[in-house]
C-alpha cells in the first residue's frame, strides 16, 4: 500500500482549548458526513470529548451536500464536511464563521480481483478511469451530491470523459450512501470509488482489492465550520466554539491519530494546515 505521505504531510494543531465543563444539558448538533460517521470515528472520539467538556454531541450523518443543505437551513451548530469549493461558498454566503482544516485521507479505486479495465496497472486515476469508460466496465456510483460524488465527477472531469450519457449501462448510479454503493459494487462485480476509512470499516469486500491509490488527486481533505449566529441565531454558538476549539487542539488532534481499525490509521490530522 503506497503511503499516504505521499500527498500530505501530517500537521500538529498547537491551538488550546479549556477543560471547563459545559452545562450537563449542552447539546450540539454536528452535521457530518456518511464517511466519517461509518468509519467509527465518532464512536471513538465523541466520547473523549464529552468526558473532557460535558457537551454531548449528536452526529447527523448524510452526504457532504445534504450536510451543508442542513446546516444553511440552521438545522445544526457545527459543520464537518469533505467539500472545499462547496465549503467555501458556505462561507462566503455568511452561513459559517470560518473554516478550518481537520484531518485527511485518501480516496481509493477498488474493484473485482479479475480487474476487467486492467486499472491496477495504472498509477493515475485519469488512466485508470479513460480505461474503464473504454472497456464500459461497470462502475457504480454514489451520485448523491456528497463529498465523495462531487470528488468523483471532478476526476471524471479531469479525465475529460462524460459518463452520464452511459447511466444504466456500464455506469451505474445509486443515490445511496457509501455503505451501500460498496455492496451494489460488489454485487455487481463494478468499480466503485471510495474514501479509505469507509472501505476499511467495510465488511462485504468479497474478492474485492483496492486497485488504484497514491495519486495526488485522491486526497480527500476534511473541515470543520461553526454555523454562524447571524444566520442561524438559535444555534448553541458557546458549545459549538468549544467543539471547534477542542477537535482543532493538541488534544483533538492526537485523539484522531490515535484511531485506528485492525492496527490502520483511518484519519491524519493537519490542523495547522490551512
Amino acid at each position: 500500500m503506497k503511503s499516504l505521505m505521499k500527498i500530505a504531510v501530517l500537521g500538529t494543531c498547537l491551538t488550546l482549548v479549556s477543560t471547563e465543563k459545559a452545562n450537563s444539558q449542552d447539546t450540539i448538533i454536528l452535521q457530518s458526513t456518511t464517511s466519517t460517521a461509518n468509519s467509527g470515528l465518532y464512536k471513538y472520539l465523541l466520547p473523549v470529548f464529552e468526558a473532557r467538556s460535558g457537551i454531548k454531541v449528536r452526529v447527523v450523518a448524510v452526504g457532504t451536500g445534504q450536510a451543508i443543505r442542513n446546516a444553511s437551513n440552521c438545522d445544526g451548530d457545527v459543520l464537518l464536511v469533505h467539500a472545499r469549493e462547496a465549503e467555501d461558498r458556505f462561507i462566503e454566503e455568511g452561513k459559517g464563521k470560518s473554516r478550518k482544516n481537520v484531518m485527511y485521507n485518501d480516496f481509493i479505486l477498488v474493484g473485482p480481483a479479475h480487474d476487467p479495465a486492467n486499472v491496477a496497472s495504472f498509477s493515475s486515476i485519469s488512466e485508470a478511469l479513460l480505461a474503464i469508460a473504454q472497456t464500459e466496465a461497470r462502475f457504480v456510483s454514489r451520485s448523491d451530491d456528497s463529498g465523495t460524488h462531487r470528488k468523483e465527477i471532478s476526476l471524471w472531469q479531469d479525465a475529460n470523459i462524460d459518463p452520464l450519457p452511459a447511466s444504466g449501462t456500464w455506469y451505474l448510479e445509486t443515490g445511496a450512501g457509501m455503505g451501500a454503493t460498496l455492496n451494489t459494487g460488489v454485487g455487481l462485480a463494478a468499480y466503485v470509488l471510495t474514501d479509505r476509512a469507509t472501505w476499511l470499516a467495510f465488511n462485504n469486500k468479497s474478492d474485492f482489492e483496492v486497485l488504484l491509490e497514491g495519486d495526488p488527486a485522491l486526497f480527500n481533505q476534511y473541515g470543520v465550520i461553526p454555523i454562524s449566529p447571524k444566520h442561524c441565531p438559535n444555534i448553541n454558538e458557546a458549545a459549538a466554539k468549544i467543539f471547534v476549539d477542542w477537535i482543532l487542539s493538541e488534544d483533538g488532534q492526537t485523539a484522531i491519530s490515535e484511531f485506528t481499525r485492525s492496527g490502520t490509521q483511518l484519519f491524519f490530522p493537519n490542523a495547522s494546515k490551512k
